[in-house]
């Protein structure tokens, strides 16, 4: 019997460290950053068990072997419908400005997606204002409504847009309603979720989240995108998930939360629609497909057209699409270069680029808000701030409530908005969405818009930021440690 326990432990311990031994194997193998490898390494020497099981779970990109198969067939089937979707010329621009057409070219030869022109745009800065116009237009469909949230938490005007929703599932339209298992938890814990489905709409829970899934897909991996495409025309994207800013996370303490939202008419629904296309054959293997813009009735060239280009992100897309795009826009600024992000948490080379920009003499601003939802964050985007300041960054902290509007505009041209957030999870893993539009005189509203952010918030200034206390700067360097799983 003790030679049998003896062999047992033996076995154990080589299992232990044969298991270390291929995650460090990985770990090298892949072609990550180096802070990340290297705290990868950290944690898993250090908590050895608890790295094992962190790295299992959240340490590769893994979506699951079967949305995983599901994503690679969707991918050259949607280059190909993008193809076939240039054929009408006139909904494409001949020529983008200067300093948006590295950008446009980058995405259209990696992603296949090209900037639509035809489209009016509308700025929506207020929730109360997003949900009434939502509401109208949920509404009046009158063919097919499809909506992808990473939130939708019941309550106030965001019953108003379920009632609504189920209202016109009853009179015949077409409803799929795409929410994120972990951000929508709240949601499919009420009543909602049967009603909707009695009444028609396909409600489905995107990326599940169990204990049982843990160890075949990566949990944190998340459904973060947010659309509203009506009727093939009508599109909406942003900042904001499906909440009642009056009703949201009221417990943090932290104010209302701030977001910006686009509303389109014209062509961009059609682009946006595969892209919806595509997630939810990733989530339900079924392949269907929007309806191709019909040229003579979507087409439409006005004062205030707009040519606008959508990025997607996430498995089964471009890989780091969103982070070289973002990269683009930071190099092609010349005068002045504006960022609004919840959480600022960058990758080394967009830190280093942002501080380039500003050394090579464009005025840079970035905008964050002064209370944050996530400790973690908090702490560990303070990290950057001095690197930044001493590049002659300007760091302004939003006191008006919870900034959450997501951001950037070069030299009042290039604008990009939508649901990426300045963190390594926005960046590199989740499902995420952006507008790019070339447009000087769209570049003043949103200009407008953030100054107006600016103008309630306050300047850090270099010089206190150098005397903070220690204990901080402990904690700042301690939380910056993990910055790359964050």
């Amino acid at each position: 019997m003790e030679t049998f326990f003896t062999t047992i432990s033996w076995l154990l311990i080589f299992g232990y460290w044969f298991v270390i031994a291929v995650i460090t194997c990985r770990i090298l193998i892949k072609r990550r950053s180096v802070p990340s490898a290297i705290t990868w390494l950290l944690i898993i020497y250090i908590l050895p068990l608890l790295g094992i099981i962190a790295y299992l779970s959240l340490g590769e990109l893994y979506l699951g072997q079967c949305r995983a198969q599901r994503a690679r067939r969707m991918w050259p089937f949607m280059a190909v419908w993008f193809k076939t979707l240039q054929s009408p010329p006139n909904l494409y621009p001949t020529k983008n400005s200067d300093i948006a057409q590295p950008l446009f070219q980058l995405c259209e030869n990696r992603q296949g997606i090209a900037g639509v022109k035809g489209n009016q745009l509308q700025l929506i800065t207020s929730s109360d204002d997003t949900l009434r116009a939502l509401i109208h237009d949920v509404r009046k469909a009158s063919h097919n409504i499809e909506m992808v949230f990473y939130i939708w938490q019941p309550g106030g005007q965001a019953d108003e847009v379920a009632e609504a929703l189920i209202s016109s599932a009853r009179r015949g339209v077409y409803c799929r309603l795409l929410l994120d298992s972990a951000g929508s938890v709240e949601f499919f814990r009420t009543v909602w979720p049967n009603r909707m489905r009695n009444a028609g709409i396909d409600v489905v829970e995107a990326l599940p989240v169990s204990l049982l899934r843990i160890f075949f897909r990566r949990m944190d991996l998340r459904q973060h995108r947010k659309m509203v495409l009506i009727d093939n025309y009508i599109a909406y994207t942003g900042s904001m998930n499906l909440v009642d800013p009056l009703f949201f996370k009221k417990h943090i303490n932290v104010g209302q939360w701030i977001d910006l939202m686009a509303r389109m008419e014209g062509p961009i629904a059609t682009t946006m629609g595969i892209i919806y296309s595509g997630d939810w054959e990733i989530e339900t293997g079924k392949r269907i497909l929007p309806l191709k813009p019909d040229n003579n009735v979507m087409f439409f060239e006005k004062k205030n057209d707009h040519t606008i280009l959508v990025i997607a992100s996430g498995p089964g897309f471009p890989e780091n699409m969103i982070h070289q795009a973002i990269l683009t826009a930071v190099f092609s600024a010349r005068r002045k270069l504006i960022i609004t992000t919840p959480y600022l948490i960058p990758s080394d080379d967009l830190l280093h680029a942002i501080c380039i920009a500003s050394y090579r003499g464009v005025d840079v601003s970035i905008i964050i808000p002064l209370h944050n939802d996530s400790l973690l964050v908090r702490w560990a985007s303070r990290a950057f701030f001095s690197e930044l300041l001493e590049s002659g960054v300007k760091i302004y902290q939003f006191e008006g409530g919870l900034l959450h509007s997501k951001s950037i505009l070069v030299d009042e041209q290039l604008s990009l908005i939508g649901t990426v957030n300045l963190d390594m999870r926005s960046l590199w893993l989740n499902f995420e969405i952006t507008l790019v539009i070339d447009n000087h005189q769209f570049g003043k509203d949103l200009a407008r818009v953030q100054e107006n952010y600016i103008s309630q918030s306050r300047l850090i200034d270099i010089n206190c930021w150098v005397q903070r206390s220690y204990w901080k700067r402990i904690l700042e360097r301690l939380f910056y440690f993990f910055s790359p799983l964050l």
